[in-house]
């Protein structure tokens, strides 16, 4: 999947909102993006993708993950009102449940 931020136009401007994200969410800009993100939590099975509303437990609503972000020792999964613009990340502490799958490595195509 090409690296994309729901509702950007173009590469240019899922560049530089994804930028504006990771500030305001303390996290950091790496060249492999998150995609998708699995994890087990008590004892369910949980799956964050950008473009898709998070899991019902996190009563999010329908707002769209805009971005997930690797943090050393957890995930940072952020969606307009968690970690985007106001609020904080949704947290996913990292742990051999946890499963990853990147966007494709060329993020600089337009």
């Amino acid at each position: 999947m090409k690296f994309f931020i729901p509702a950007a136009n173009d590469h240019t401007r899922a560049e530089d909102v994804y930028h504006k994200i990771a500030q305001f969410a303390q996290a950091p800009i790496t060249q492999k993006r998150i995609w998708k993100l699995s994890w087990v939590e008590n004892g369910v099975k949980m799956e964050s993708e950008v473009g898709r509303p998070l899991p019902f437990p996190y009563l999010t609503g329908q707002e769209l993950v805009l971005a997930i972000f690797d943090c050393e020792n957890l995930y940072k999964i952020c969606t307009l009102t968690h970690g985007a613009v106001k609020g904080t990340p949704v947290l996913v502490v990292k742990n051999s449940q946890c499963s990853v799958v990147y966007f494709s490595p060329d993020i600089n195509s337009n």
